[in-house]
């Protein structure tokens, strides 16, 4: 009986742990990234009252007498199910979609965690809530990242200022009207950019030359200064195409304009989507695009599905600036937890593996989403009864040994 009462007690011992977990998960149930835990049961080492017996000739086999002396809480395993997607619209707002955690340096430890509510602090770092460092790789000057070099905290300057692109090669397309008369002019204009970022408009003109050719002269400026282009004869075949200068390009040279080097102008060869063509349709030859701008500034952020973080400027460029590093383990489970949604390596996680998103296992990064608690409230609520249950179970035992207990004392009169 004194035995029955000692299991009993480790039952209500338990399942106050289990009711601790359980409460554990129901107030996380909203927490970003949270994930849920369990207690496991297992019973503990039962006291042998009689031990087995060999058969023999003369007798049969015995098996052990055992008594079991009650349970324990044999872990508390965590459960990395991956929860629901909610959406956000905020650009610095990441769920990882699959396996992985994001890696954030905090006072002085490496953790991880599926929370990816992150922010730009004062001195341009990409942070946690907590004011934890986000790790990853930084694009250099030109916007490459090298995701085989080293990791360290992602900087993101507010108001980043980029230099300007000179321009150097403008493309044409259009139509250059084949019932022109000899004589008759189209004119199309673009602004150009020197090595400054400073405006040049550029004006091009066509001249129809004979029923075949036209020819194309420039002026750059407010006084339309003329500019020199080599191959500015533009000859058609019989089918419309361009048929000369061979290499389908009229260029400035450098020097030309000032502040400007070597111009290639593209007129494009037949059937490139974008070339000048001699047919019977209206006029309609003008600039593509030209690769050159003007200084710009940072002013909006976007994140890949890689998780490549993109800068939008000013200027209507855009460069890549860091890429978030997704770290995954051998044994997730393994991961000791720090607070609700931060995690650290233990002895039997396994090393951090850090690397790039949709690759070695890792999950994709959904951007513009956080990642929401894993938590079942029906599941949770029918462990309640459960927990419940069982430590009903456990307190009648007690009682009940009680009971008998009493009646021993009560033999003697």
């Amino acid at each position: 009986m004194i035995r029955s009462m000692y299991a009993a007690v480790s039952g209500l011992r338990s399942h106050q742990t289990m009711m601790d977990v359980t409460g554990n998960n129901i107030a996380n149930v909203n927490t970003t990234g949270f994930k849920k835990s369990a207690a496991i049961f297992q019973d503990i080492l039962s006291q042998t009252i009689n031990g087995a017996g060999a058969p023999t000739a003369a007798m049969g086999g015995t098996n052990a007498n055992q008594i079991g002396l009650g349970v324990q809480v044999g872990g508390i395993a965590q459960n990395f199910l991956q929860g629901a997607l909610q959406s956000t619209g905020r650009s610095l707002d990441l769920a990882i979609q699959g396996d992985g955690f994001f890696s954030v340096e905090q006072d002085g430890q490496q953790l991880f965690t599926r929370a990816g509510s992150f922010f730009v602090d004062a001195d341009g770092s990409l942070v946690t809530v907590d004011g934890g460092f986000v790790q990853g790789w930084t694009a250099d000057a030109a916007g490459q990242i090298n995701p085989s070099g080293p990791y360290g905290r992602i900087r993101i300057p507010a108001g980043e200022q980029i230099a300007p692109i000179t321009t150097s090669e403008i493309n044409l397309g259009g139509n250059l009207p084949v019932s022109a008369a000899v004589g008759d002019t189209q004119v199309t204009g673009l602004f150009v950019y020197d090595s400054v970022g400073a405006p040049v408009q550029l004006e091009l003109t066509f001249t129809k030359a004979s029923a075949d050719s036209w020819t194309v002269t420039g002026t750059y400026g407010d006084t339309a200064t003329p500019v020199a282009l080599t191959d500015n004869t533009l000859v058609f075949g019989p089918n419309g195409e361009l048929t000369s200068p061979a290499d389908f390009s009229a260029d400035i040279a450098a020097g030309a304009i000032p502040g400007l080097g070597d111009v290639s102008i593209t007129l494009g060869g037949a059937n490139v989507v974008g070339r000048i063509t001699q047919l019977s349709a209206a006029g309609s030859v003008g600039a593509i695009n030209q690769d050159g701008s003007t200084t710009g500034q940072l002013v909006s952020l976007s994140v890949g599905q890689d998780g490549v973080i993109t800068g939008s400027y000013t200027n209507g460029q855009v460069k890549s600036i860091a890429q978030v590093a997704i770290s995954v383990f051998a044994n997730p489970e393994g991961l000791e937890r720090v607070t609700g949604t931060m995690f650290r390596a233990s002895v039997n996680s396994g090393l951090a593996q850090l690397g790039v998103a949709s690759s070695g296992g890792r999950g994709i990064v959904a951007p513009g989403a956080l990642e929401m608690s894993n938590v079942d409230l029906t599941e949770e609520f029918t462990n309640l009864i459960r927990t419940q249950r069982g430590f009903q179970a456990n307190s009648r035992v007690i009682t009940t040994s009680d009971e008998m207990l009493q009646e021993i004392v009560n033999l003697k009169r």
